[in-house]
Order: structure tokens, then C-alpha cells, then sequence
């Protein structure tokens, strides 16, 4: 086995072969026993190529994710035998760890107040507690959150794709944990404490269990994988956009980032050139004005513009590749510097991707000229709606999503003919 394990193409194929075993059904406690000198020696960013090459291959990533923890029960050993790499107070990383430390202690009274309802199902006191910490283990999202919308874009471009997509599968499966738990604690016992008993522990226990994996899998996989990834410009760039989303339980340090390190920019699509024919002032004055159907308009006045509209936009090329997003006064959707650039099938939750593909794939074919939805949403109702544009020769070039909040719209009646000073 030593020249295997010395070999990483050969190395890399019998971990394949290993992750391949446990899908078709063999137990953790055999495929240990059987590579136990090659399992010794698996680092984090391995199991992570792994994966992701398993999904290049044509493993589906919910597959991947279904046995996500047995793959990490193989290699728990040798993960944890692994000194973490040191990160500053301030550094992404950093900040995430503190967060998991911080969460997990949260989630331990959760846990606590869940036990003493349990024992006494009809104290409202004992349910007013158990909301209470669930309302604070909720509060983790923004944690989430952070990793969906800045750590996986920077990864992304690396070519890290599959386990992040695989993480964000098993985050949806928490949120509706919470979800669950807290529609529970909403209703209460009623007349069937026993039976509320038994809904409780069959929604928190696997909830619980998940979030305990995760915490794992962030500090032993996914954060060394992204520290050996990233670049220092990639990290500033990601703290840059993180108080966008905000923090758990902590505030991130102030001794990093390092004086000097630029954060690296978000990908801009290549400006439009003016045709070359035509005279050079002609050219001169094409970069400052931009001529409109119906008018002419500096960038900075199409920038106010858009920006000025009380809907949110964003734009996706006919390549589906997030290039524009305008930013409204009033957001409902969190829209990062680091979705531009990013494919807008990875801007979704794994759960929901199905529905945007299906919408694309109409509107390239011609086959739909408009997609709409609409949500409810801590308290507002939320109108989506989405736009294939065409060009003048019908051809696709994209497609445009707008989000309007028309609670206020919805509720108005009678007139108004005269402004309300």
C-alpha cells in the first residue's frame, strides 16, 4: 500500500474507490479497517477534490450529500489528528470559527430547554424558553448566509464547486429544522403531550445532529480547503462584503487585514467598444454618452437611474452569468459584489435549482415570455417576476429578474389626487 499512498494519481483513485464502496453500501468500520495506513494521511483538501470529482464524473451532488457524513466518519481520524491553520482576529476564517464556537453553546441550551419541556410539556414557561432559544440559534443564519454569498463565489472560481453545493443542500435542511421546531413550539402540546414529545425529538434530534456535523466539516474541510484556495486579495474582498450580512453572536477582530493587501476586484464584463470607423471624436463621445432608444444618457445617470427604482434588478447574460444588479434603497434579497461573475444556477439554493434551469431553458427556446412568483416574507409580500430579453432579431441575450415589495401597493385604496405634505 506505501507505494499507493506515495503515488497521488493511484492515491487519489483509491479514495475515489473508497468514497464509491461506501455508496454501494459498505460500512464505515470495514473500508477503515481495510486502507487504514492510506486514511492515516488524507488531508482536508483531498477529501474535498475528491468529492468534487466524484460530481465531475457523474455522481449527483445529492448524492454526495445523502452519505456527506459517512465520508467524514471515514476520515475523521486523520482530520482530526490536524493542526488547524492559524488565522488572525478579523480573518473570514476567524470569525467563522468564533461563530461555531459561540453557536455550539447555543445550541446547548436549546437543547437544555427542549430536555426540561419535554419533563413538563404544559409549562408555558418551559415554552416560552424553548422559543426564546431558538430564536437565538436562528440568528446562526447570518453565518450561512455568509458562506453562500462570499466564501463559495471566491472558491467557485477555483474550480471548488461540488462540496460547497453540497453544503448549501444541508444548510437548507437546517433552515427547515428551525422552521419546523419553531412551527412546534408555535402550537404548543394541546391535548397530546405524549405525542408532542415524540414531534419534538423528530425534528430537533436530526436538526441538531446536522448543525454538530457542520460545525466539523467547516473547521476540518471546507476552511482549510478554502485557506490553501484563497489568496489574501480574495479574503479582503470577502471581509469587505461581510457586515453586508452581519455576524452571530461575534464581532470580528481588527488585526487582519494586513496593511497593503488590495482586495481583489469583483469580474466586470468587458466595456463596449465604439466601431472603429467612426471618426475619433465620435469614438470619444460614445465612452461618455450612451445612446438610447429613446435618449442619451451618461453612465452616472444611468447608474442614479436604476438605482432609483423602487424594484430590485438584476441582470443574467445569455451565457447565465450574473453581470449586473442595481441597488435600490430597500432590499429584499441579499445581492453581493461577489455574485457578478458567478453562473446563476449557483446563486440557489440546491433545492430550488430545477425551477431556474426550467426557466431559462423556456426562455432560450423561446417557449416563455415571463415567469412570476409570489412569496410571503417576515411579514411583506413579495412580487418576483422574471424576463427573457431579446434582441431585435429575436435572439436570446439574457434574462432580467425584478423584485418588487407590493405590500403597500396591495393595501391602498380609494385615491390620492393631491400630495400628502
Amino acid at each position: 500500500m506505501s507505494e499507493f499512498i506515495n503515488n497521488s494519481a493511484r492515491r487519489r483513485e483509491i479514495l475515489k474507490g473508497i468514497i464509491r464502496q461506501l455508496h454501494e453500501g459498505r460500512s464505515v468500520e470495514e473500508v477503515k479497517a481495510e486502507f487504514a495506513a492510506l486514511l492515516r494521511e488524507v488531508g482536508p483538501t483531498e477529501i474535498a477534490q475528491i468529492e468534487q470529482a466524484l460530481i465531475e464524473e457523474g455522481i449527483p451532488e445529492l448524492e454526495i450529500k445523502r452519505l456527506c457524513d459517512v465520508h467524514v466518519a471515514v476520515f475523521r481520524e486523520a482530520l482530526e489528528a490536524q493542526a488547524p491553520p492559524e488565522s488572525l482576529p478579523g480573518h473570514p476564517v476567524h470569525t467563522f470559527r468564533a461563530e461555531n464556537r459561540a453557536a455550539a453553546e447555543v445550541l446547548d441550551r436549546l437543547q437544555a430547554a427542549i430536555e426540561a419541556l419535554k419533563a413538563n410539556p404544559t409549562d408555558p414557561d418551559r415554552l416560552r424558553e424553548a422559543r426564546e432559544r431558538l430564536r437565538e440559534l436562528r440568528e446562526y443564519e447570518k453565518h450561512y448566509q455568509r458562506k453562500e454569498n462570499f466564501l463559495f463565489p471566491y472558491l467557485e472560481r477555483k474550480g471548488f464547486t461540488g462540496p460547497s453545493t453540497v453544503m448549501w443542500a444541508i444548510h437548507d435542511d437546517i433552515r427547515g429544522g428551525w422552521k419546523a421546531l419553531a412551527a412546534l413550539l408555535e402550537a404548543g402540546p394541546g391535548d397530546t403531550p405524549e405525542d408532542f414529545r415524540a414531534r419534538i425529538d423528530g425534528v430537533f434530534a436530526p436538526m441538531a445532529t446536522a448543525i454538530r456535523e457542520m460545525f466539523f466539516k467547516e473547521e476540518n474541510i471546507l476552511f482549510p480547503t478554502a485557506l490553501q484556495l484563497l489568496t489574501d486579495e480574495d479574503w479582503r474582498a470577502i471581509r469587505a462584503q461581510e457586515p453586508e450580512v452581519g455576524y452571530a453572536y461575534v464581532q470580528p477582530g481588527d488585526r487582519w487585514p494586513p496593511e497593503g493587501v488590495v482586495a481583489a476586484p469583483a469580474p466586470a464584463p468587458a466595456p463596449v467598444q465604439a466601431a472603429p470607423s467612426l471618426p475619433p471624436e465620435v469614438r470619444a463621445l460614445a465612452s461618455v454618452l450612451l445612446h438610447l432608444d429613446t435618449g442619451t444618457l451618461t453612465p452616472e445617470e444611468v447608474n442614479l437611474i436604476l438605482n432609483a427604482l423602487p424594484v430590485e434588478i438584476t441582470y443574467v447574460d445569455a451565457d447565465d452569468t450574473v453581470r449586473y444588479f442595481n441597488k435600490p434603497r430597500e432590499r429584499t434579497f441579499l445581492r453581493p459584489p461577489a455574485a457578478l461573475g458567478r453562473k446563476v444556477q449557483k446563486c440557489h439554493p440546491p433545492a430550488s435549482l430545477h425551477r431556474v434551469q426550467r426557466i431559462l431553458d423556456e426562455f432560450r427556446a423561446g417557449k416563455r415570455d415571463v415567469a412570476e412568483f409570489w412569496i410571503q416574507m417576515r411579514g411583506r409580500f413579495i412580487h418576483i417576476r422574471y424576463f427573457p430579453l431579446r434582441d431585435e432579431g429575436g435572439q436570446y441575450r439574457g434574462t432580467l429578474e425584478v423584485v418588487q415589495d407590493v405590500t403597500d401597493i396591495r393595501a391602498l385604496q380609494g385615491e390620492r389626487r393631491l400630495l400628502n405634505i
